[in-house]
């Protein structure tokens, strides 16, 4: 009778010291050192990055992503992203012509100067792409509703926003690819129209629109690229500015260039009335490329509007095509 009583005694006692070693495991592999019940795979699955309000903390993989820039819904497309949801292009029903196709079943979040935060908020996104010039006011709500990274300017260099945006989504390796093929191509037509004898052409850009007339200058979208292919300027061109607003027939003479490529915003909306009233007037007729006939009509949204990756290579296609297939 005793030595049962000792053998009982024994194994709950050999029982009761296993479960509590078993507790002690389970609690080293589930809790961080703050107590936090979170594996350590767990604690590494998030990336931060650093944006124009601060650093914002990213799931890995982020699949529903909103985009509150036009540029910005150029550059998820050129990584092989769609996005869930973002802001309607400038122009389009509610896309641009270029990416119509690519943006189907995309849920419209308002636009980039009036987004709506109820619709933004009703797709429960993993991260918000914005730009601090359009969108500073919102930021503690969008970042209430997801992780939001924001550019800092809308101004200068695209590439500097593609960068962000790839890092925000992880795809920096990507991105990286996407601008090497872009620099290619820019690289290749630097070199065609050097031998054609036409880097020195000095290209003009005027924009009409239904309140103002403007000529570019070299810290434009378009601008930027002309000089990055090695493209000549007029001289009352090359000015480290964006562009002359409010112009007036008077300065037309300044519109002159070997080539002039003429776009218009908003030509449904009194655009094309302006375009016509300027293009017709005998100023213009008395230009020396228009004279020439190598003043060029091109899309709006691709030289100015878009903004972004896409735009730019169409831009480099349209180049190639006026500048040295003339006639083909």
């Amino acid at each position: 009778m005793k030595k049962s009583i000792f053998y009982l005694i024994t194994g709950l006692l050999v029982l009761f010291l296993a479960a509590c070693g078993g507790d002690d495991s389970s609690e080293e592999s589930g809790s961080n050192e703050n107590g936090d019940n979170q594996t350590e795979s767990e604690s590494s699955n998030t990336y931060e990055v650093e944006h124009a309000m601060g650093t914002a903390t990213i799931e890995e993989n982020p699949e529903k992503i909103v985009v509150l820039t036009n540029h910005g819904t150029e550059a998820l497309l050129s990584l092989g992203i769609t996005p869930t949801g973002a802001v309607q292009s400038w122009v389009g029903d509610p896309w641009y012509e270029h990416i119509s196709d690519d943006m189907q079943g995309v849920e419209v979040v308002g636009t980039e100067s009036d987004i709506n935060l109820e619709a933004i908020a009703a797709l429960e996104p993993d991260l918000i792409l914005a730009n601090k010039m359009r969108q500073e006011e919102h930021y503690e709500a969008l970042n209430a509703i997801a992780p939001t990274v924001m550019e800092e300017t809308l101004r200068g260099d695209w590439k500097v926003n593609f960068e962000l945006i790839a890092e925000a989504v992880g795809m920096q390796d990507e991105g990286q690819q996407v601008l090497d093929d872009y620099q290619s191509k820019v690289e290749e037509l630097s070199a065609d129209l050097e031998d054609a004898g036409k880097l020195d052409t000095k290209v003009s850009m005027v924009r009409f629109m239904p309140q103002d007339v403007r000529i570019y200058y070299k810290d434009s979208f378009s601008g930027i690229i002309l000089e990055e292919i090695g493209l000549d300027r007029p001289e009352s061109q090359k000015k480290d500015e964006f562009a002359a607003k409010g112009v007036t027939k008077e300065r037309i003479n300044e519109m002159d260039g070997d080539v002039i490529f003429y776009f218009t915003y908003q030509k449904a909306e009194d655009g094309q009335q302006v375009q016509s009233e300027w293009t017709e007037d005998p100023l213009w007729q008395n230009l020396e490329a228009v004279q020439e006939g190598k003043a060029y009509e091109v899309s709006d949204t691709i030289w100015n509007t878009a903004g972004g990756v896409i735009a730019a290579n169409i831009m480099l296609d349209d180049l190639r095509e006026k500048l040295l297939n003339e006639g083909e």
